[in-house]
C-alpha cells in the first residue's frame, strides 16, 4: 500500500457535479451549459404540456366531430332475467327498490336505474325505481306486479 492506491471510503464522497455559473475560470461560466439563444436559455422557462415547438399540435391537428350532451343522464340498466334471478337466489322477496338493489351491490348509491326487458319474470314484484321501458313496464304487470318510477 502506498499514496497512489489510497481510496476515500465507500459512500464517504458524494460528487455533486460542476456548479455552473461561476465565472469563466470554472469552464462552465458564459452561458452556464445553456447553449445560446432560445426558451430554453432563459430563466423561468417550463415546457407546456403538448407545446411541439411552434408546430401545429397534435391536440389542434385531429379533426373533432360528434356531440357530447353536457346534460345526459346515464341510467344503469337491469333486465327482467337479472331480477328473477335475484328472486330465485332469496335476495329480493315482493319488493325491488334502489336500495334494495344497492343493499345487493348491483347499482352504486348515486346511479339512476332502468329496468330493461330482456329476460322473463315469473314473480310478482312492486319495482320502484327511476325508469321502465314499456317491453319490461308490461311483463312486470303482466305477472301481477306493480311498477312505479321515482
Amino acid at each position: 500500500m502506498d499514496l497512489s492506491n489510497l481510496k476515500p471510503a465507500e459512500g464517504s464522497v458524494q460528487n455533486k457535479g460542476k456548479r455552473v455559473g461561476r465565472g469563466q475560470g470554472s469552464g462552465k461560466g458564459g452561458t452556464s451549459t445553456r447553449g445560446h439563444k432560445g426558451a430554453k436559455s432563459r430563466s423561468g422557462y417550463s415546457k407546456k404540456i403538448g407545446f411541439e415547438g411552434g408546430q401545429m399540435p397534435l391536440q389542434r391537428r385531429v379533426p373533432k366531430f360528434g356531440f357530447k350532451n353536457i346534460n345526459r343522464k346515464e341510467y344503469v340498466g337491469i333486465n327482467l332475467d337479472k331480477l328473477q334471478e335475484m328472486v330465485d337466489s332469496g335476495k329480493i322477496t315482493d319488493t325491488v327498490s334502489v336500495d334494495i338493489l344497492y343493499a345487493n351491490g348491483e347499482i352504486k348509491k348515486t346511479d339512476l336505474v332502468k329496468i330493461l326487458g330482456r329476460g322473463e319474470l315469473k314473480s310478482k314484484l312492486n319495482v320502484t325505481v327511476h325508469k321502465f321501458t314499456a317491453t319490461a313496464k308490461a311483463a312486470i304487470e303482466a305477472a301481477g306486479g306493480e311498477a312505479v318510477t321515482l
